[in-house]
């Protein structure tokens, strides 16, 4: 797709249009008026100081200017004349017919995005609304994991104006605006904008130097801890007690152990959703006594501490009031606190469009936080900016909505850096859009559902991870287990099985007990998951080394963690590939994602592999191979440098256990 090259291939029709979205619990009802549909065609292209200026024209002597240049191997076409009252802009570039795309932020349901009309709107992508069409869909007519609804019915945490081609070339326009994206035409993408146009285009010769050039463009992902790749980070909650039972039996089984996440560090809130964090965010001096001195006693015995935090307030609390008293807080077209329902209570999200607002909310982080010693925390939402607030600078919450995550990322990082801990220190994000990749430690994928469909389960962490590499973020983990639960939801030990193998072949391992611990399948249930625990955890240290060199890799290049097969090999399989990966170059993961399964179908691209846990030898093709609990079908490449010394890592993992 040479879009530098031919312009006459370039169409363009402007309108005025209103949105008339209406929010609630973060998901959106998306609605539109549209007027004046003007289409415009290219009269003049000239070039003129190593740019093209290129105007387009229509009826009633309606125009539309962009200059086109290159600027240290990108390519940028911005609009720079328009005629008042539009304020939409539809542009349709040629494509062919079988070509993919991928990106966009974070899709979960699926991965190449050919075929469908996406969303650039930061929103909560596990919405009630689709949760609840679920349950009543799978109570009908049976739940059956590989169904899914229609695409338009997903919204996204992390939503970016960035999409890459597998024709090796990425486009990313710099809008905060709401805008679309549509791949539903064999021939052709429309972009679909509520700002002026302004495009970059990058083109290369390798899905390495692509993400090269994204890196240099949108930004870079810092390194990360040492101690991340010591083990797996365990979540338990319920106070120092607990805490104390459940690590000392996951030690007693020879699990290796990096870290505790407890997210009600700050104390619990249960309602009818199930155990929830109270947010207010200084430790909770009831449920977790002494809490600093037990966090300096665990980092003694090399076991880092982590906690939560997200933009909002409890009401019940001081810190709501202290905020509320030196109006911090958004507020409602009243003047008064704007309150937002989040699962089943209200809170108020402080506006970090006030100086002294992010000053204060940062300061905490200091203060509580890091000041009592955690190594680390969740730094949840972003996505929940309503379009109808006023904020204190008065900038249009439209126009700084998808923005907002990208903000609360940087505070974050800024609290880490001002108190000089960034080697000891890190967090993790849910919510994303242009701005995240050079704010945010790491993602998460979100809240998955304990399940194994294919739209919100165990299998959607894979889309969701590969979406979010193509599209410049390339550091990425899930809760281990998942995290939804809701009426017959609930956790079964084969899925918490499956899923700490996956997390073994990522940057991070982190489980998480979901939202009603008593109903799913724990860590410390029985000696199964125990001794599968042990050997998940032993076997991320093992290859901490490997791990670390490609996180190292992705800040300095822009070249994700985890990859699509396409990244290395040109095969059509590969492009359409959506439940396997690369983890870095030398390794290729097809985690089990179906239930009760003992061997699974893979694709193996035009290469030699070598099984990791057997040591026999495959080249590329459809196979089917077994794969028993502990045993998932990975393989190593075996003309890769590091080839020996990972089978290497595998073999002492079966010495140890």
């Amino acid at each position: 797709m040479d879009l530098h090259l031919d312009y006459s291939k370039l169409k363009l029709q402007i309108a005025t249009g209103e949105n008339c979205f209406s929010m609630q619990r973060g998901s959106f009802s998306y609605k539109f008026k549209t007027t004046n549909r003007t289409n415009l065609k290219l009269s003049s292209d000239i070039v003129t100081n190593g740019k093209h200026i290129l105007v387009f024209s229509g009826p009633n002597h309606r125009e539309c200017t962009f200059e086109v240049g290159e600027d240290n191997g990108l390519y940028h076409m911005v609009c720079t004349r328009f005629p008042a009252g539009f304020n939409r802009w539809s542009l349709t570039f040629p494509c062919s017919a079988g070509e993919h795309f991928y990106g966009c932020g974070e899709t979960h349901s699926k991965f190449d995005l050919k075929g469908e009309l996406v969303r650039i709107w930061v929103a909560e992508h596990q919405n009630a609304k689709r949760i609840g069409l679920k349950i009543i869909r799978d109570t009908i007519h049976g739940k059956k994991a590989e169904r899914s609804f229609p695409f338009s019915l997903y919204e996204s945490y992390y939503a970016q104006p960035t999409f890459v081609s597998s024709d090796k070339f990425f486009i990313h326009v710099n809008t905060d605006a709401y805008a679309e994206f549509d791949f539903r035409k064999s021939d052709a993408v429309v972009i679909n904008l509520q700002s002026p146009p302004d495009i970059a285009l990058g083109i290369a010769d390798s899905f390495e130097q692509l993400s090269s050039k994204i890196a240099e463009f949108l930004g870079h992902q810092g390194k990360l801890p040492d101690w991340i790749y010591e083990g797996g980070i365990l979540a338990i909650q319920q106070g120092p007690d607990i805490i104390e039972e459940k690590l000392q039996k996951a030690l007693n089984a020879g699990a290796k152990v990096s870290g505790i996440w407890s997210q009600d560090w700050c104390g619990c809130r249960k309602t009818g959703f199930g155990y929830q964090v109270m947010w207010n965010w200084k430790y909770d001096k009831d449920l977790y006594p002494d809490l600093p001195e037990k966090i300096k006693d665990w980092k003694s015995k090399g076991i880092r501490f982590l906690g939560y935090i997200n933009p909002f307030l409890a009401l019940e609390k001081d810190l709501y009031k202290e905020a509320s008293d030196k109006g911090y807080c958004v507020k409602d077209k009243n003047g008064k606190d704007y309150l937002v329902t989040i699962t089943t209570f209200p809170a108020a999200m402080v506006d970090f469009t006030n100086p002294e607002a992010y000053l204060w909310y940062k300061n905490i982080i200091k203060d509580n936080m890091i000041g009592i010693g955690m190594s680390g925390w969740m730094a949840d939402f972003g996505e929940y900016l309503p379009s109808d607030c006023i904020l204190h600078s008065g900038e249009n919450p439209w126009h700084i909505h998808n923005r907002w995550p990208a903000i609360w990322a940087q505070l974050n990082k800024e609290a880490i850096e001002e108190t000089g801990m960034q080697d000891e220190v890190f967090f993790f994000t849910r919510a994303g859009h242009t701005g995240t990749i050079s704010a945010s430690s790491m993602m998460w994928t979100g809240d998955q559902h304990v399940d194994w469909s294919i739209e919100d389960g165990l299998p959607s962490v894979i889309p969701a991870t590969l979406s979010l590499a193509m599209s410049g973020y390339g550091v990425t983990h899930s809760d281990v287990g998942g995290y939804t639960t809701i009426m017959n939801m609930t956790r079964g030990k084969d899925l918490l099985l499956r899923w700490m193998e996956l997390s073994v072949f990522s940057p991070l391992w982190r489980s998480h007990e979901g939202n009603q611990p008593g109903r799913n399948v724990q860590f410390g249930d029985d000696e199964d998951l125990t001794a599968q625990l042990a050997r998940c955890t032993r076997l991320h240290a093992l290859l901490g080394w490997y791990i670390k060199d490609l996180v190292n890799q992705n800040a300095k290049n822009g070249t994700p963690v985890m990859r699509p097969l396409f990244y290395h090999y040109d095969e059509e399989q590969c492009f359409e590939e959506t439940t396997e990966y690369l983890l870095g170059k030398d390794l290729l993961v097809a985690p089990v994602i179906t239930e009760n399964s003992i061997s699974r179908k893979i694709y193996l691209p035009n290469d030699v592999w070598v099984h990791a846990f057997t040591g026999k030898e495959y080249t590329g093709g459809i196979l089917s191979v077994d794969a028993p609990i502990g045993c998932p079908p990975v393989f190593v490449r075996k003309k890769s440098s590091n080839c020996s010394k990972l089978l290497e890592s595998f073999e002492q993992l079966n010495k140890q256990i």
